[in-house]
């Protein structure tokens, strides 16, 4: 997240600077989110932190997000931890620089794949995928607990890559993780680690010889899968030709009449597989986590779903049904706004402005959005740390601010696969809730890992069948 942001004495920051090494002696490298969020629940809802050369501006407060998220004043900004990024996801839609031409090009060719008749098409994979981690679960039934957190990177792993790609990873067929998925996982976490290098190039890649060579291996092994995948379809183009992959090989940007080429194809394919699993696996195991820890919400859930499909019986839901399943989708709502998987998200100035009528930033200067925090700010009611999904109810949302929940990102640069995301959580929350009753560990504490992404860690579930 390193800013073009001037380091301005005016601003809070952490208490402990030294020299050279700055606010360094704050930072937890491993949980960058949350050590952010607790200097903000000290510091306030704007506040500076530096660390070696880099100087790092984070906002939290409901005024100064809303004044961030005018795309008229602000855009997105690709800091260090996007740009760390780009060796896996180059120019594809979520690390691509607004100056790229292929974001367009790649925008305006992949939104057709977003549309209701397109999300239709994709249901039924949706379901089968579903169903099949409902399989796994049902042998571990009233035994084993069940790993919540990988079974739910399996189920939406397998779900962008067969409505996607039309690729099978074979994840619950498998004892072994896919090599694909450990390549992914290891390139994240080097590009995480990326994040806090030493003021010494020579001496930080010195120091990290191993991994970055591991990481070239990494990287060069998941290109290989996505080109075989290209090139099994260039040789089958009659195959899923109204998916993404079909999409990105045939469609023209509509703008410019260009094509995409095949190296951000390749770009295209790994951001989806990366994004489009990371964060809706995240959400599917925190709103689990609050489903079990909170019985009351999870039977007003029950009564919604049962009301669409009794008891007892096998759903064969409809897409036009998923919709309907109005207060399931609100406790996806509330998981969000406690635990957005994605946790923030960086905005510049257009040109030479002033934040909060108070803090000068210069055109290019930056700021990061602390979106777990935001979604805490006062203007959520007293306590707003517990989980309640009527937050969402259609009269308080009408009550709030409208720029202070924004689990999607926000604007041009906002998620493109939003409404799949969101199709996808509430048809397996539904699905889940219908055949099992969930309990929890009686003494796990929510431990939460990041990555690219925020999940629980550890957490596991006794399943019974209802």
């Amino acid at each position: 997240m390193a800013v073009l942001t001037v380091d301005r004495p005016s601003m809070p920051h952490p208490p402990r600077r030294i020299p050279l090494l700055g606010d360094l002696l704050d930072v937890d490298v491993t949980k960058p989110t949350q050590n952010a969020m607790a200097c903000a629940r000290r510091l306030g809802p704007v506040y500076q932190r530096k660390i070696f050369n880099y100087v790092f501006t984070f906002v939290s407060g409901a005024d100064l997000a809303t004044e961030l998220n005018d795309e008229s004043r602000f855009q997105k900004h690709v800091g260090i931890a996007l740009r760390n990024l780009r060796p896996i996801g180059r120019d594809g839609l979520f690390t691509a620089y607004n100056s790229e031409p292929n974001w367009s090009k790649a925008h305006n060719i992949l939104m057709p794949a977003f549309t209701q008749s397109a999300m239709r098409s994709y249901h039924q994979t949706m379901l089968d995928t579903v169903r099949e981690l409902i399989g796994h679960w049902d042998e571990r039934c009233d035994s084993s607990p069940v790993e919540v957190t990988p079974d739910m990177t399996k189920v939406t792993l397998e779900t962008i890559g067969r409505t996607g790609f039309g690729y099978e990873f074979g994840s619950f067929h498998r004892e072994e993780q896919d090599p694909f998925v450990g390549a992914m996982v290891r390139s994240l976490r080097f590009a995480q680690k990326a994040s806090f290098t030493l003021p010494i190039p020579l001496l930080d890649r010195a120091l990290k010889r191993k991994a970055i060579r591991r990481n070239r291996a990494d990287l060069a092994y998941m290109a290989d899968v996505v080109d075989e995948v290209v090139r099994s379809r260039r040789a089958n183009p009659g195959e899923h030709r109204d998916d993404l992959l079909g999409l990105m090989l045939s469609a023209e940007d509509p703008e410019s009449g260009e094509r995409l080429d095949d190296e951000n194809v390749r770009d295209q394919v790994i951001t989806f597989l990366i994004a489009g699993h990371e964060t809706s696996s995240g959400a599917l195991s925190f709103a689990l986590y609050y489903l079990a820890n909170n019985p009351d919400v999870a039977e007003r859930a029950r009564a919604e779903i049962y009301s669409m499909w009794p008891q007892g019986t096998d759903p064969d839901p409809t897409f036009e049904q998923i919709p309907k399943l109005r207060y399931v989708r609100r406790v996806l709502d509330e998981t969000l706004r406690l635990w957005p998987t994605a946790p923030g998200y960086m905005r510049e100035a257009r040109e030479d402005t002033v934040l909060g009528g108070r803090y000068p930033m210069k055109a290019g200067e930056a700021a990061f959005v602390l979106l777990p925090q935001l979604h805490r700010d006062r203007v959520w009611g007293d306590d707003p740390d517990a989980f309640d999904p009527d937050r969402f109810l259609p009269a308080n949302v009408r009550k709030r601010p409208g720029h202070i929940y924004k689990p999607f990102g926000t604007g041009i640069r906002s998620c493109i696969g939003r409404q799949f995301a969101i199709h996808e959580i509430v048809m397996a929350l539904a699905l889940l809730l219908h055949r099992y009753d969930l309990e929890p560990e009686p003494d796990y504490e929510l431990e939460v890992t990041e990555l690219l992404t925020l999940k629980p860690e550890g957490f596991r579930l006794r399943l019974h069948r209802r």
